[in-house]
């Protein structure tokens, strides 16, 4: 028998019963911070970081 996986409904209505208040607005508190600093930060300084990120964990990306 093939188990149905959980739909985007299904995790939003699980997300309203099993989050608190503090935790929603934690999250959308960095989601807030990591798009203002994406915002305000210069491109080409974003990229250099990103690429440096990956060969030091280990993922080739070219």
């Amino acid at each position: 028998m093939i188990a149905e996986s959980p739909t985007v409904s299904d995790r939003l209505a699980q997300a309203r019963h099993e989050l608190t208040a503090r935790e929603v607005a934690v999250a959308l508190a960095l989601a807030g911070a990591l798009g203002f600093a994406l915002l305000v930060m210069q491109e080409p300084l974003a990229h250099d970081a990103l690429h440096n990120f990956r060969h030091s964990a280990g993922i080739t990306c070219h």
